[in-house]
């Protein structure tokens, strides 16, 4: 091998090592594989209930026929992350899910409420579905402004509890116009956008 080629090759290698096997083509954060008959909890606000759409075109729904499992839907119009921390337990109590799909936080940021407190009740809800054997996808609300992005502390609390996270999707639909019902809600189209990307996630955890 020549000098260039050893040096480059020793390079890429730290390189990989640096920013993770995702993007050097190693395996993400990696879920159990779900049974066909296996319930999934979708768990959240109105981006979890559907606002915007009619029931059967939730992303919930929508998810549901394209990965052929049962999903309960447990969204709360208006809900702050305080109080689905104090609602999940008694639901994952009734609904026994193998999956947890959480998505909680954007009434926080619309209400302005402390970003730390949110980040602690959004990493308590995901530890209450752990500490119960559930698994969890973790799906990242944008903060309302001009240039839409999910704050930091989900990939953070993703990487501190290996749970995957979907990021980007939320961010993509509120930010187009032709995917809205209304300034904070996807219209069915948008909610089959996020059902995809929620889809693909799931294949990549090796959940499906």
């Amino acid at each position: 091998m020549k000098p260039n080629i050893r040096r480059f090759a020793r390079w890429f290698g730290i390189a990989c090592l640096m920013v993770g096997l995702t993007s050097c083509g190693g395996s993400s954060v990696r879920l159990p594989s779900l049974a066909s008959n296996a319930t999934i909890l979708a768990f959240g606000d109105s981006l979890t209930f559907g606002t915007g759409a009619a029931p059967n075109k939730s992303y919930p729904a929508r998810l549901s026929s394209l990965i052929g499992r049962e999903i309960v839907n447990h969204g709360v119009p208006g809900e702050i992350s305080r109080d689905g921390l104090n609602r999940l337990p008694g639901v994952l109590d009734e609904v026994k899910p193998a999956l947890l799909i959480l998505c909680h936080g954007g009434n926080d940021f619309l209400r302005k409420l402390d970003s730390k407190e949110t980040e602690a009740n959004v990493r308590a809800m995901v530890k209450l579905a752990r500490d119960r054997h559930i698994s969890v996808l973790l799906m990242a609300t944008p903060r309302p402004g001009l240039m839409l992005s999910a704050p930091e502390f989900y990939d953070k609390i993703g990487s501190e509890l290996s749970v995957p996270v979907e990021g980007a999707v939320l961010a993509k639909v509120l930010g187009d116009n032709s995917l809205k019902a209304d300034l904070v809600h996807p219209n069915e189209m948008g909610y089959a956008r996020v059902a995809e990307a929620l889809a693909a996630a799931l294949e990549r955890s090796g959940a499906l």
